[in-house]
């Protein structure tokens, strides 16, 4: 029997799944009561479960990256289906399909980096092609690259999907650069290469997907200023001779204001043409993705609007035959 994924459900169904269980939360409610918050996964999407009436048995029988078997009926809330859980049982991994939770497969990550590799390769600066190579023969940075997530709700959220976001940007970099003068293509790509760097090491995703340490305490914009400073060493001594300060520096500012807004998290406002380019293409391939997935995942079938979404302050359009 072919399984249900979180994609299909709809509402006031019974459903009798394996999904993979994050972010995991024993709570009490205002009467005292103990709850189960939870985070349920497949390779298409995710869902909000709450398991009420729990107790700490129940919360320490399961953790967060475990497969678990859940029963429970599915509701609508605030025009999102979420999950209400009368059962959660651990399920072995060996007992799981792999492939019912993998976005991507291992074929197209393989492809999707060959192509940035690809493309970083054909930087015409002999400065930004050799850094650019220093991540490139760097063997554990690129496994990592290749696996994590762009995030953990929001755009690109699954395994691979940094990969995939960023080889978009850098195809979206590479159109627009030629269109305004004095915009450095050179620059701007490995800017999209690099804007995100920091997630291989602020994200755990080896299973679920959730914060490092490290992510929560110090976040990936500074961690990935760092890990360029580090491989602009490597590619002077590579080289034999000094990386262009000038260069590093606008390499750093696009790193760092590539949120745009000091609301964002921006700790800069973008103050060059290519990081001014780089924010806005990358805000642009993010929203494209959210809303495009909020559009596929719309349980209302017969309503040409999505629900309100709190977060992006608006509802879609659908349209008549969505």
């Amino acid at each position: 029997m072919s399984r249900r994924f979180v994609n299909q459900l709809a509402e006031n169904e019974s459903v009798d799944e394996v999904f993979l269980v994050s972010e995991k939360q024993l709570r009490t409610n205002r009467n005292g009561n103990l709850y189960i918050a939870m985070r349920l996964a497949d390779k298409s999407g995710s869902v909000n479960g709450m398991m009420w009436n729990a107790n700490e048995r129940i919360a320490d029988g399961f953790e967060n990256g475990d497969y678990v078997r859940i029963n429970g009926t599915t509701q609508l809330y605030n025009g999102t289906i979420q999950m209400i859980v009368t059962r959660v049982d651990p399920v072995i991994p060996e007992k799981v399909v792999e492939e019912d939770f993998v976005t991507l497969s291992s074929t197209d990550v393989g492809k999707l980096a060959t192509e940035v590799a690809e493309m970083l390769r054909a930087i015409k600066n002999y400065h930004l092609r050799n850094l650019a190579e220093s991540y490139l023969m760097d063997e554990t940075f690129m496994e990592k690259f290749s696996s994590a997530p762009a995030g953990i709700k929001n755009h690109h959220a699954y395994r691979g999907g940094l990969l995939e976001h960023v080889l978009s940007l850098m195809k979206l970099s590479s159109l627009v650069a030629p269109h305004y003068d004095g915009l450095d293509p050179d620059l701007l790509l490995l800017g999209a290469f690099l804007h995100d760097i920091g997630k291989i090491d602020e994200l755990n995703y080896e299973r679920e997907l959730s914060y490092s340490d490290e992510g929560q305490l110090i976040g990936h914009i500074v961690m990935a200023v760092s890990m360029l400073e580090e491989k602009i060493r490597e590619t002077e001594k590579l080289a034999g001779e000094p990386f262009p300060i000038e260069m590093a520096l606008r390499l750093k500012h696009m790193i760092v204001s590539h949120h745009g807004e000091y609301e964002f998290g921006s700790p800069k406002l973008p103050m060059t043409l290519e990081a001014i380019a780089l924010h806005f293409l990358d805000n642009l391939d993010s929203k494209i993705y959210t809303v495009k997935q909020l559009i596929a995942d719309d349980v209302n079938a017969g309503n040409s609007w999505t629900p309100y979404q709190p977060n992006m302050g608006r509802k879609f359009f659908k349209g008549e035959d969505a």
